[in-house]
């Protein structure tokens, strides 16, 4: 069994389906608004475990997040893709998400991390615009990043035009910044034995662990 995280992205959905297609029983973390029917899902919001349980009855869903989650199964691989272990934001946190992942592996079990960019690597004075067009619509996505002490904060502006007219949204990601030395300590502190990838999957690096022997 198989538990992956950030499986309604391009790569994740497609690592999903090899996966299956290989022949693995694969579980997700997703987003609740995702268009899946299986799956084992958890959030920090209650609302959104609400709307998930509604729209996905099919599915187990649980009210935590990756640093604090206990589910009722263990899996051979736990994968945190996409740079979602930034979102924990403190090295502490981190720990506590890969003591969660280390308890819900089988023996011989992996742990797959896709990290954020280190210290040093964001420039924040580089403006990013993205356009996107489908049907009627057309987004424009522009982007620029502020940085301070071990954290990165990242603004997205929206333009949404249609038939309709012209809206304009935006957010706001806060992820943290981590050193490969810290992400490595952080996996020994939790009792797994790391190796790193310095491309991985998108040129941001991967890891991959497993659990320490015991001594």
């Amino acid at each position: 069994m198989i538990l992956l995280t950030g499986a309604n992205g391009h790569l994740g959905a497609n690592l999903v389906r090899r996966l299956l297609a290989d022949g693995a029983a694969v579980r997700v973390l997703l987003r609740p608004d995702s268009d899946n029917s299986t799956v084992d899902g958890l959030d920090v919001e209650p609302a959104f475990v609400r709307i998930a349980r509604q729209k996905h009855p099919e599915g187990r869903f649980f009210e935590a997040d990756m640093s604090d989650f206990r589910l009722p199964q263990q899996y051979d691989v736990v994968m945190c893709l996409f740079s979602s272990i930034g979102y924990l934001k403190t090295v502490d946190r981190v720990l506590r998400a890969f003591v969660c992942f280390r308890q819900h592996l089988i023996e011989g079990g992996l742990v797959v991390v896709e990290p954020w960019f280190e210290p040093g690597v964001l420039d924040p004075q580089r403006v990013s615009r993205n356009v996107g067009k489908t049907n009627d619509i057309c987004v424009t996505r522009t982007g620029r990043v502020e940085l301070e002490a071990g954290l990165s904060r990242l603004y997205f502006d929206y333009e949404i035009s249609g038939p309709e007219g012209t809206r304009h949204a935006s957010e706001v990601h806060e992820l943290g910044l981590f050193t490969k030395d810290e992400l490595m300590e952080a996996f020994r502190s939790a009792g797994l034995q790391a190796d790193y990838d310095p491309k991985g999957l998108t040129n941001r690096g991967l890891y991959i662990a497993h659990m320490r022997p015991k001594q």
